[in-house]
């Protein structure tokens, strides 16, 4: 359907731009215009007898304006609490060279992130720290969910301390949990919990950080752990882990 806006040539009567004529010499696009109209930051043009918008000088310069502004890296909210008489608005520039220094602060950072994903092929899905802890492929799934998790829980001492154990070699009491199948009967899961509490006893006297940033989080945080636990990890391994917490207290 044709508008109003839309197709319009200007006459020697009109003395003014149609919508797609301003939009062609800005440089911009129609939609763009309408959306300028629509926040505000750029005033609706006078129409002709015929119902027809008339753009004029001012509102060229005004879109030329706005073109400028977002190239530099204004908001066009930013562009609208300035107003159209932007002469030197320094408060304004220096509040924008802080986001764009942090900006650029978080892309170098991304970049280093990314650098080491590549370079260890790991999956750029997990946290750098616990992506890398797994560039030998030893974690399962359940367990890359799992660090997933702790790593926005765990302040960074203690993600560093974890961050450790997932790194410690598989033992053979640890690939027997990570292969326990949900029916595994009474004797394989009580034998399999005396093997590896000696283990998880030695891990957690070696790096006393992870436990001591669970507790820091209070009941609440141990009840959400447990939760999430319950959901990634099969009946029998729950047992053993069960028998391995009761085990350790004793």
């Amino acid at each position: 359907m044709l508008s109003f806006d839309d197709g319009h040539q200007s006459t020697g009567d009109d003395m003014g731009w149609s919508t797609r004529e301003l939009a062609e010499l800005a440089g911009a696009t129609v939609k763009a215009v309408r959306h300028y109209h629509d926040i505000g930051v750029l005033d609706q043009p006078a129409r002709a007898s015929n119902g027809y918008k008339q753009y004029g000088v001012a509102h060229l310069l005004r879109v030329l304006q706005i073109k400028r502004l977002t190239a530099l890296g204004f908001s066009l909210a930013q562009i609208a609490a300035m107003g159209e008489e932007v002469s030197h608005p320094e408060h304004a520039l220096r509040a924008l060279d802080a986001e764009l220094e942090a900006t650029i602060e978080r892309l170098q950072r991304a970049r280093v992130e990314l650098e080491l994903i590549l370079r260890h092929s790991a999956r750029p899905d997990l946290p750098r720290d616990i992506a890398l802890a797994n560039r030998n492929g030893e974690l399962t799934d359940a367990d890359q969910s799992f660090a997933t998790y702790l790593s926005s829980v765990l302040d960074p001492p203690a993600l560093d301390a974890y961050t450790e154990i997932l790194r410690t070699p598989a033992t053979p009491a640890g690939a027997d949990f990570d292969e326990l199948p949900t029916d595994a009967d009474e004797s394989t899961r009580a034998d399999l919990a005396v093997r590896m509490i000696p283990e998880v006893a030695a891990l957690t006297d070696k790096h006393p950080g992870v436990i001591a940033g669970l507790t820091a989080g209070g009941q609440r945080t141990m009840q959400d752990v447990m939760d999430v636990m319950s959901e990634l990890y099969n009946p029998a391994q729950l047992d053993v882990l069960r028998r391995v917490g009761l085990g350790l207290r004793d």
